[in-house]
């Protein structure tokens, strides 16, 4: 059995990972690579491997740097199942046919006022494609069984990022190969504590914060200061946002602030039908988080849903404090995009980053102060004060790593650490190494491995 690193290899993004032997393909994970132009451009390079010679695609989540590149397989002749669990299939349907959108508008943004160097600029993949791959997806339990081809077998294990997440761990002849997938908090306030890992042979772990620790602070404190501060210049907060987990941890914040008399009662608006979307997914999984019937409908409420064009664009003409959260979480795309171009020159204002901000983005360009920023082919200047809340992730810390990967009975025969810049990847292999005395390495993009017993 071969190991092939299709992506999440010295980057955060792009995450697929292609087992193999003589008559059998599974690709673990399917996502876009996000970021930097390099990556970006391998979205458009044909896979390695025909996509009608694989056999069946497992899903860890929804995000788009793993389910994102789905469509493309479909519509280049990949027809086998997409295992899934059901709320990742509930989350895919939301924001695969959202994806293809936003490429789609951006195409026609580029092609309407000439900022694209190809004649004429064409999404990666259509709306027509992300149903095709739609049609694929297979939801099953967490923690039951499911049969592969070869005498395989996986099952999910949640995993604590998002709702639906889960650790993959595959089976063979009592031999286990274990995919993390992103691994959430232990004391996430909607998400409930990743399951550990009782053993593995082969191990891929992420390594997103694999150099950090996330700071003590309360982020319903800091989202207090923020607002307060700037509501008190009669300014506006805008927030780039990640429509899936994020947003909802951001109105359930809000929610409780505004209940406890924290937060003035300003306009808020989640202007991301997506987003939207999600919440209500949120109210169909309540076995799959922490929150109640209640709780879900308390961040319902807690700010106005904007789904139209129309009504976005209606956000300008108010006056005064507000709130606008809106997509994506790197402002890569999507309608944060034209709030910035708005609000960003502004002092008065603030731009809040609320996670991880891939290099190359440019949510990154402000989190590194970059006195400028690039919408719609022109520069900005940022003018506005701009705040990161790192406590809010999604994603483990290397302390939270560890302590999820100590779980384990025996030491991996081999691990192998993905999902992380080369600095973050590095630090947590070196950190498993002397913690837990286990072999370690960080793969390269496209590199093979063999899995000698699997």
């Amino acid at each position: 059995m071969k190991l092939t690193f299709l992506g999440a290899s010295e980057t955060v993004t792009g995450s697929r990972y292609l087992l193999e032997e003589p008559g059998l393909r599974i690709l673990v994970d399917c996502g876009l690579f996000q970021g930097v132009k390099n990556l970006r451009l391998r979205n458009w390079a044909p896979l390695p491997v025909p996509a009608d010679s694989i056999d069946a695609v497992i899903l860890t989540h929804a995000h788009i740097d793993h389910s994102g590149y789905l469509p493309l397989l479909a519509r280049s002749g990949f027809h086998g199942p997409v295992y899934c669990t059901p709320g990742t299939a509930a989350l895919c349907e939301i924001m695969l046919p959202d994806s293809a959108k936003l490429q789609e508008e951006e195409a026609d943004f580029a092609n309407r006022h000439g900022f694209s160097k190809h004649r004429p600029a064409l999404p990666l993949y259509t709306q027509d494609d992300a149903q095709r791959a739609l049609r694929l997806l297979v939801p099953q339990r967490v923690d039951h069984p499911v049969d592969l081809p070869h005498g395989l077998c996986f099952r999910f294990l949640s995993s604590g990022h998002i709702l639906g997440a889960a650790s993959v761990v595959m089976c063979r002849n009592h031999t286990l190969l274990a995919f993390s997938g992103d691994v959430g908090r232990p004391a996430d306030p909607i998400m409930r504590a990743p399951t550990p890992l009782a053993h593995a042979d082969y191990l891929v772990v992420e390594s997103t914060y694999g150099d950090r620790l996330h700071p003590d602070s309360n982020p319903q404190d800091e989202l207090e200061r923020i607002f307060n501060r700037t509501f008190a210049k009669g300014g506006v907060v805008v927030m780039p946002c990640f429509a899936v987990g994020r947003a909802q941890e951001i109105l359930y914040y809000i929610a409780e602030l505004k209940e406890t008399g924290r937060m003035a009662h300003v306009p808020v608006y989640l202007d991301s039908p997506m987003a939207a979307s999600v919440t209500q997914v949120y109210r169909r999984h309540l076995a799959e988080h922490r929150l109640t019937i209640s709780g879900a409908g308390a961040i319902d409420k807690a700010a106005i849903m904007i789904r139209s064009v129309e009504e976005s664009k209606a956000i300008a003409s108010h006056n005064g404090p507000m709130v606008i959260i809106a997509g994506s979480g790197m402002a890569t795309g999507g309608r944060v995009l034209h709030h910035l171009r708005l609000y960003a020159s502004d002092p008065r204002n603030t731009i809040v980053l609320v996670g991880y901000q891939a290099a190359g983005t440019r949510g990154a360009a402000l989190a590194a102060h970059e006195p400028a920023i690039k919408l719609f082919g022109e520069y900005v200047r940022v003018r506005a004060n701009v705040e990161s809340i790192s406590s809010l992730s999604a994603h483990a810390d290397y302390h939270e790593l560890l302590q999820w990967l100590s779980s384990l009975t025996d030491a991996p025969t081999r691990t192998f650490v993905t999902h992380g810049e080369p600095a973050a990847a590095d630090a947590m292999r070196r950190r498993i190494v002397e913690t837990l005395g286990w072999s370690c390495e960080v793969p390269t993009y496209l590199q093979t491995v063999e899995l000698g017993k699997l």
